[in-house]
């Protein structure tokens, strides 16, 4: 049966979310959810997501309305390989197998702690032949230097096309580069000869030919795939990736012919049709849908969503530069135009190319080059006229540009000449403007984003029976257009405690509020603490240190640190100014040695304040990032920051964003904002337990290639489980190729964080340690237990060297770019924006056969489609059970000192990846493709020798490395500096 929804329902709920972190260009389509105040979640229940239109009903009655429901008149049907007995006793076989070493463990069980239900999960059913045999081929070419990209997809194709090749097409499937599946067998050796001609160019008997080889590595047998879901202990290790993987090839066909693929799995439909959205000039969003099979216990599924990317703007390039111009005195962006792909057809058909530079001194009309054909030396713009008869519009209005890689032989093209070829997902990282308008697009309601997967995207996909250029059939498989329906539980949350008011109380959906209540344990103001006004020139700033309506703004905001209970709040502030008009990279680091000498003038080292509260009005990146690393690396000054045009808002709001800066005061002040109750904690305080959250944080798109990685290790230092100070390392990026993703530093930040908790402690170590570990893909967990576990095994040996310390370590991988997504079965099982309810656990039918993961939704997604977060237990000293470490990832979920509710991310790795964005602010101007020296180091154009490239990736870590100096000043090292 087809799931569809009925026909206008609830229409999600819409804005943007808090903060300003610039986001990948490309997205999920839902909520992000982690909190980040006294009251507020941080995105506003989004997750890379953000407003959309629906696909054929399931859209809404309106703002305010009830949600709809995906598929609520279609009954739920739990299969019986979900059902106790069965899963029982696929557990029961699992403990009779011991597990030694860095193995992960098996699952001990499932959970059963809550109130049971069933949730719709966006997995579908695929069938699969019990004893089909695949054959797997690699395709190679000669020459190899002249396929490549693009050029390798039309080089297949027109291997398809060839008589000779035509017997085999209907049973193949390849992945338009090096990979070929077939349902029967080729014959060997198969090589064919290809005359290579573009779309719309005539044979050229001279052009470029090339050999095509497609060579026999080895049988699939699926029945080796049904052994291993079977869930046998026995079959565990049985390699089944190659035939998941050709799979997918076989199931990715239609997408990978009709669409567009971004990264992995992802594919887009630009010209289907569907109108794009707008980022920013020359940058649009266009929706499509991610697609990957994943083997289950017992059945075969493909998981399918909805996803959001940002792709160049087709057109024109001439026009494009225009728009930059009038735009902005600089023009096109570098980043903009580097490695722009685009098309000529002035030879009389397409040809491709990628822009290396504009060359923004070079005109057509000035710059000439040496010409045989037309005696020596002549312009580009008279070369066009006479060798093609075309007149440039443009030739001295607009650069040329070079598509060479070559440095020594550049190739020009006038751009006018130029068309930015359809369908190029974006390079670059958006900014906060065009993040916001991809909010506004991706961001929609659970039922929408139902509807339209099984709606337009099967069609898109190719999913459907028959489906024209399909290979589905040939190899036997079908999928099942119904979601799957699978077991899950609300979980109880746990009570909250404040130092006043009642005793403790429950969060009604995952969240609370702190009126009447004080914090548990107020940090210290010591009656020192200062204000620092930076004048940029705009509407909300006050006129000055002076200025009434200021006095009376911190006079409010004192009043809501006493009322929450921060100790010595009484004291006004020392407040001094510092101009900071706006303008470039120049004029922001000129303001950041303004503010230097400031800060030292009015404060006395020997009696600095507390914290230093900034009052901004322009959020200005740029120059929070200096603030924040002229303070916490060279003055060791706790700061922050309040925007103006949100702190000065009306009374009711204030108060509410005073709220939530008086948390964050709270804690920077090693305070306890507040505690869950006795019963909830107790599985960390049943013994002297530390836990720990691990991340690494990588450059983005716009680095200096050579800008280290960051990484960061926090840990709890007493049992309120409350304060976690943090450890910051640099390491490089590609430092090792099969570890870049590991905490190189792992050892000594693990023995900082031990050494503070002896502190802390009356000299005890912990008996217990719970990592949380973030910022790892799954093909990266078995890492984890190789590589980094041995680095925690010498952190202990090393902290104890005479007597052996041996805690008992269990690590917890956290994992959110996953693509699951869940659908409350009716609106008694829902939120009132259609989502599922905070508290859910899934550990059963969408989980991995043999690991003990769970999916845990802890938050109330505020709006558009909630996401849960996948936890994997991949090492395990502690021997948890199933019910323990779920309830306990969710009870310490509505432990983070930022926010009055339950957050996405268990807060020890949320703290991790605070402290790793932290870390980035020291090397802002690496991040951006900056330097403080006016190094263009690792971001020059052209050909480079490896030698070269291997110079300047050392140059820039060298830079990284004096900007970092001597990391985190030490009178901050103890407290939560990044909160």
């Amino acid at each position: 049966m087809s799931q569809r929804g009925g026909p206008g329902r609830g229409r999600g709920g819409r804005g943007a979310p808090r903060g300003s972190s610039p986001a990948p260009s490309s997205m999920g389509s839902g909520d992000r959810g982690r909190g980040r105040g006294g009251g507020f979640d941080r995105g506003g229940g989004f997750d890379r997501g953000g407003r959309g239109g629906g696909d054929r009903g399931g859209r809404g009655r309106g703002r305010g309305g009830p949600a709809g429901i995906f598929a609520e008149n279609v009954p739920v049907n739990v299969p019986a390989r979900l059902q106790d007995p069965e899963l029982n006793a696929l557990t029961a076989a699992f403990k009779r197998v011991r597990v030694g070493g860095p193995e992960m463990p098996f699952r001990p069980g499932w959970g059963t702690l809550g109130t049971a239900g069933v949730v719709r999960a966006n997995f579908f059913a695929v069938t699969a032949p019990p004893k089909a045999t695949y054959h797997d081929y690699s395709i190679s070419f000669d020459p190899a230097k002249d396929a490549k990209g693009d050029r390798r997809a039309r080089i297949i194709q027109l291997i398809e096309r060839s008589p000779e090749f035509a017997p085999y097409v209907a049973s193949i499937a390849h992945n338009n580069a090096d990979r070929l599946i077939s349902a029967r067998k080729l014959p060997q050796p198969l090589e064919l000869t290809v005359l290579y001609h573009e779309e719309d160019q005539d044979e050229d008997p001279n052009g470029l030919k090339f050999r095509v080889d497609i060579q026999f590595t080895r049988e699939l047998k699926t029945s080796d795939l049904h052994e291993y879901m079977e869930g046998k202990p026995e079959h565990r290790d049985k390699d089944v990736l190659p035939l998941i993987s050709a799979l997918n090839i076989i199931m990715q066909q239609v997408a990978a012919k009709r669409g567009v693929r971004v990264s992995q799995n992802k594919y887009f439909f630009p010209s289907a049709g569907d109108r794009a959205t707008t980022l920013s000039l020359g940058v649009e969003a266009h929706r499509g849908f991610f697609m990957s099979v994943r083997p289950m216990y017992k059945q075969l599924m493909v998981n399918v969503n909805v996803c959001m990317t940002a792709f160049y703007t087709p057109g024109k390039l001439a026009d494009a530069m225009l728009a930059f111009q009038r735009q902005s005195r600089g023009g096109m962006p570098e980043s903009f135009s580097k490695r722009l792909r685009v098309s000529t057809k002035h030879l009389g058909y397409t040809k491709k190319h990628t822009i290396w530079k504009v060359e923004r001194s070079k005109t057509a009309r000035k710059e000439k080059f040496d010409c045989q054909e037309y005696g020596g030396q002549i312009t580009v713009e008279n070369f066009f006229k006479r060798k093609y008869k075309i007149n440039l519009q443009h030739a001295d209005d607009l650069p040329l540009i070079n598509v060479s890689p070559n440095k020594q032989r550049p190739i020009y093209l006038p751009a006018e000449l130029c068309d930015i070829i359809p369908g190029q997902a974006y390079r670059g990282k958006l900014d906060v403007g065009q993040t916001q308008e991809m909010i506004k697009v991706a961001c929609r309601p659970p039922d929408e984003n139902g509807n339209t997967i099984v709606n337009t995207g099967f069609d898109r996909l190719g999913l459907r029976p028959n489906t024209p250029g399909a290979a589905l059939s040939a190899f036997g498989l079908t999928v099942s257009d119904r979601m799957a329906d699978v077991p899950m539980r609300r979980l109880p949350p746990p009570k909250v405690a404040y130092r006043s008011g009642p005793a403790s109380f429950g969060a009604t959906d995952a969240g609370w509020n702190m009126r009447e209540v004080k914090f548990q344990t107020g940090g210290d103001m010591k009656g020192r603490w200062g204000v620092m006004l930076v004048q940029e020139g705009l509407r909300e700033e006050f006129t000055g240190p002076s200025d009434p309506e200021l006095v009376d703004f911190l006079k409010s905001f004192l009043s809501m640190c006493n009322k929450s209970g921060i100790l010595n709040a009484g004291t006004p502030p020392r407040v001094c100014s510092v101009t900071a008009p706006r303008g470039d990279d120049e004029m922001r680091s000129r303001a950041i040695g303004e503010i230097r000498n400031t800060l030292r003038t009015n404060f006395n080292p020997a009696m600095k304040p507390t914290f230093l509260l900034v009052l901004i009005s322009s959020g200005d990146k740029g120059l929070y990032h200096g603030i924040k690393r002229l303070a916490d690396m060279e003055l060791g000054l706790h700061t922050v920051h309040m925007l103006l045009k949100k702190a000065r808002t009306a009374p009711h709001k204030q108060v509410q964003y005073f709220a939530n800066v008086a948390l964050k005061v709270n804690a920077k002040l090693g305070g306890v904002n507040h505690l869950l109750d006795p019963a909830s904690m107790k599985w960390l305080t049943e013994k002297k337990t530390m836990v720990m959250g691990i991340d690494v944080t990588k450059p983005g798109p716009g680095s200096m290639s050579g800008t280290p990685s960051i990484a960061a290790v926090v840990a709890s230092i007493d049992d309120t489980f409350a304060q976690f100070p943090a450890s910051l390392s640099l390491q490089k990026p590609d430092w090792n190729k099969e570890s870049k993703e590991m905490v190189e530093n792992l050892t000594a930040m693990t023995i900082e964080r031990l050494q503070l908790y002896q502190n802390k402690n009356k000299g005890q170590l912990p008996q217990r340690i719970i990592i949380y570990r973030d910022g790892v893909s799954e093909g990266e967990y078995a890492l984890v237990n190789r590589i980094e576990l041995p680095r925690l095994q010498a952190a202990f040996k090393q902290i104890s060297p005479q007597k052996p310390y041996k805690p008992l370590l269990t690590i917890v991988i956290c994992g959110k770019r996953h693509h699951a997504k869940f659908f409350p079965q009716n609106t008694a099982n829902a939120t009132d924006n259609g989502n599922t309810l905070p508290g859910s656990v899934m550990d059963r039918g969408i989980t991995d056969i043999y690991d003990f993961d769970f999916y845990l939704q802890a938050h109330k997604g505020l709006q558009g489609h909630v996401k849960a977060t996948h936890y994997t237990v991949v090492y395990d000293e502690n021997a948890f059970d199933a019910n323990t470490i779920q309830q306990g990832t969710h009870t310490s979920s509505y432990h983070y000192m930022r926010a009055t509710k339950a957050v996405s991310l268990v807060p020890a790795a949320y703290y991790a990846d605070l402290a790793c964005e932290r870390g980035r602010s020291y090397l802002d101007v690496l991040l951006r493709g900056l330097s403080d020296t006016g190094s263009s180091a690792g971001r020059s154009s052209g050909a480079r020798t490896q030698a070269e490239r291997e110079a300047e990736r050392d140059r820039v870590f060298q830079e990284a490395t004096r900007l970092w100096a001597g990391g985190l000043h030490k009178e901050l090292r103890d407290s939560m500096f990044y909160i």
